[in-house]
């Protein structure tokens, strides 16, 4: 009776986590403490990174299956095969995959949206635009590191600063990267009070940092009912892989400014959108397993990545540059950083950089403009990768 208790104790600590864990596990375990501690403690996206943290977290605990996938095994009493459920995280990873949390999430971006900046001043949808150069000056350089053009495409998206975005892309062109590229694109995100402001000093004089911008005219709720229907048909005719990401901002948003489905709106911006980040960082976390990230792709990934923020951020600025000059000194240059869609943090950044020059500057709705054009500009992006190395 000692024997087989003593055996049977021997049994249970041997069938432990503690026994089975790989110092891999035991590396991405303090990587997933780091980004806690970044979205608990200093508040960088936690929205986002904390769930992304936690998914990894626990996909890096051993022995869970909380991310096997469903299967089928040999039944031992009967004979017959018979269906092996996969871990609850597989289930709801279900969601990345098909490419259907990304756009409930833009749903929702564009429920929050006000695009009347934007509207106001139809001139930095440019700037937008020009922030998408991180995307692509880094999709080539990914090309020469190696990378096929899918993987380039989908880190050279992070270049956007759009998570949703980065994920949708990556879910249909290099899912075994998405642990990696969501991983860097938030933490850029989050970052981005730190990223923008040297490369905005470098590329900008005092005196252009310093010009105060006319205030903005008004714009009626026509305009802002008009917009998001004429962005749907132009762009999805154009572009139609980029129908699920715009067509969903665009809904959003015309839930917010119809003012005829409140609680429409209402649940799109609040109880929605809430629900399909925990499932989506939660479930994007779990899939950098020890075996997907720790290599040294993912290091030329979190690389490639910051290289596309700071082209993205660089290529607003030089832009705002050009229209400064153009106007006759009547456009801040540092409204072109906010070109990057990271809403609405890149907007604030553009104005307290504008008022250590200037106190008296108040550039944040200027900002907003290129900030929200951003939004369309990656989303934009994203379907023309999509419709060039997308399986069709």
């Amino acid at each position: 009776m000692e024997l087989n208790l003593t055996q049977a104790l021997y049994d249970l600590a041997m069938s432990t986590g503690f026994v089975t864990i790989t110092w891999q596990q035991i590396v991405m375990l303090f990587i997933s403490f780091t980004l806690l501690y970044l979205a608990i403690v200093k508040g960088f996206e936690p929205l986002l990174l904390l769930p992304i943290a936690f998914g990894m977290l626990l996909a890096n605990l051993p022995d869970t299956g909380i991310m096997a996938p469903q299967g089928t095994a040999i039944d031992p009493i009967t004979g017959k095969e018979k269906i092996v459920p996969g871990g609850l995280l597989w289930y709801l990873y279900q969601g990345v995959k098909m490419g259907i949390y990304p756009p409930l999430i833009f749903l929702g971006i564009g429920a929050m949206t006000d695009f009347g900046p934007l509207i106001a001043n139809p001139k930095t949808l440019l700037l937008g635009a020009a922030a998408q150069l991180g995307i692509f000056t880094t999709f080539i350089g990914a090309l020469f590191l190696g990378f096929n053009p899918q993987e380039a495409a989908s880190i050279g998206i992070i270049g956007g600063a759009d998570g949703p975005t980065a994920i949708f892309l990556t879910s249909k062109l290099a899912p075994h990267l998405l642990g990696a590229i969501a991983v860097a694109a938030y933490s850029y995100m989050a970052l981005v009070p730190i990223i923008q402001p040297p490369i905005m000093r470098a590329l900008t004089t005092k005196k252009a940092r310093m010009t105060v911008m006319e205030q903005l005219r008004p714009v009626s709720q026509t305009e802002k009912i008009i917009f998001p229907i004429v962005v749907t048909v132009i762009v999805t005719l154009l572009l139609p892989d980029a129908a699920p990401l715009i067509g969903m901002l665009m809904l959003g948003n015309l839930f917010r400014e119809s003012g005829v489905v409140g609680r429409l709106n209402d649940t799109a911006q609040n109880a929605l959108i809430n629900i399909v980040t925990i499932f989506l960082g939660t479930t994007v976390g779990a899939t950098a397993s020890a075996e997907n990230f720790l290599n040294f792709q993912t290091i030329s990934i979190i690389l490639l990545g910051l290289a596309a923020f700071a082209m993205g951020t660089a290529g607003g600025v030089l832009l705002g540059n050009l229209m400064y000059v153009l106007s006759g000194g009547k456009v801040n240059p540092l409204i072109g950083s906010a070109g990057v869609s990271a809403v609405p943090m890149a907007a604030r950044v553009s104005q307290v950089v504008g008022q250590k020059d200037n106190p008296r500057n108040f550039l944040l709705m200027h900002a907003m403009g290129p900030n929200v054009a951003g939004v369309i500009g990656s989303a934009v992006a994203a379907g023309v990768l999509l419709s060039l190395f997308g399986t069709h």
